[in-house]
């Protein structure tokens, strides 16, 4: 078997009936790998490269996670947050030097790091534009990192943002934990938003990471279900 262990935040993480329907991308992947392809998700919410360092949740991946393996690293929503130091850091500076913690971890181990930039939020303006980014400098900060450490990006960001756009602010409801009234009755307190993801959103966002993998190529495009791999062709050949 071989194991995807995924390091995140609360877009990625799993959760139980107490936070339905919010649901974590690294909760839904599985259904989008092969049958060998295990993923052993240690996202929690509210985590940043620094937070989730310090409580040594990364030392609990490296304790386990064995060559061959995958190491996903995902963050960015929680490295933002200024006025927090326990979880802030800069975007071109202590994000990078962290993100570099996490590739010494898999590549001590002979595990594959995978970089995955933040997936957007759903924040359009009375206009229905989708509005700047608070995303982009830690994006570009992963892109930065990956480039000096030689790490392939999946660059979720700029996917969940496309889709955005195109599906618009109505649309797009359907996908994040802005509930209706009623439906909202259900939810737990402070998770009613536009960043945490329903079902429907982390398995479309699963998928456009799936996508992305097969894109890669080499033994990353192995990780993910052949139907995948050929809807990926089909698209590529579209575009072309």
């Amino acid at each position: 078997m071989r194991c995807i262990y995924w390091a995140g935040d609360s877009t990625v993480a799993c959760n139980k009936f107490n936070t339905y329907p919010q649901t974590g991308i690294g909760q839904a992947f599985d259904r989008y790998t092969k049958e060998d392809v295990v993923v052993v998700n240690h996202a929690v919410n509210g985590r940043s490269t620094k937070s989730f360092i310090d409580e040594s949740r990364l030392a609990a991946i490296y304790n386990d996670i064995t060559k061959g393996d995958y190491l996903f690293i995902q963050f960015g929503h929680n490295d933002e947050k200024i006025k927090d130091p326990s979880r802030y850091t800069d975007p071109h500076g202590e994000f990078i030097i962290n993100l570099g913690k996490f590739v010494n971890a898999a590549r001590n181990k002979g595990a594959y790091p995978v970089f995955i930039t933040s997936v957007e939020r759903r924040l359009f303006d009375e206009a229905g534009h989708l509005k700047p980014s608070e995303h982009t400098e830690y994006v570009l900060g992963m892109k930065e990192a990956g480039k000096k450490l030689d790490v392939p990006v999946v660059d979720l960001f700029t996917m969940s943002r496309d889709f955005l756009e195109k599906c618009g602010d109505e649309e797009s409801k359907k996908y994040y934990m802005n509930l209706d009234k009623g439906e909202a009755d259900w939810a737990p307190d402070g998770l009613c938003d536009n960043s945490h993801l329903k079902y429907e959103g982390a398995m479309l966002y699963a998928g456009m990471i799936a996508k992305g993998l097969a894109e890669l190529g080499s033994h990353y495009r192995t990780l993910v279900a052949d139907k995948v791999l050929l809807d990926n062709s089909k698209n590529i050949e579209t575009n072309g």
